[in-house]
């Protein structure tokens, strides 16, 4: 699996553990459009917002709040994590490897066309990046970690 599909999984697969469906899965459909799912031909594959995650697919019928499950997680970590402005940060607060060759492998994923020798500038750009990409997957992320 891709590093950002890890990502996206830990977070819209901890937003769906949390909220428990109250309804059995034959009931009718929820009301909202619900998101739909990749059919098994599409599984793994890139879509242009960035490589799809892999393994078990996760309806919602909302979009994942991307800011309370991560301020939710935050909060339950002993540490003092700052993952709205830490790629380092966020990673680790998802139980990810947030080492150098990891966030390399990332900025790749991603298409960071910068100088990955400049860790700096590059965790600021993945970061903005992903806060992006979790938007265009179907989260729910606020403007100022996009930008």
């Amino acid at each position: 699996m891709s590093i950002f599909g890890d990502i996206m999984s830990a977070i819209f697969g901890r937003s769906a553990s949390a909220a428990p469906s109250t309804s059995p899965p034959s009931s009718s459909a929820p009301s909202s459009p619900a998101k739909p799912t990749a059919s098994p031909s599409q599984s793994g594959t890139t879509t242009r917002e960035g490589p799809a995650p892999e393994g078990p697919k996760v309806e919602w019928s909302a979009p994942v709040d991307v800011a309370a499950v991560l301020d939710g997680l935050a909060k339950q970590n002993k540490q003092k994590l700052n993952w709205r402005t830490s790629i380092v940060d966020l990673m680790k607060l998802l139980d990810l490897d947030s080492g150098q060759a990891a966030r390399k492998k990332l900025a790749a994923e991603l298409h960071y066309s910068g100088d990955t020798k400049d860790s700096a500038k590059m965790n600021v750009w993945l970061h903005k990046q992903v806060m992006i990409k979790l938007a265009a997957n179907g989260g729910k992320v606020p403007d100022d970690l996009k930008h």
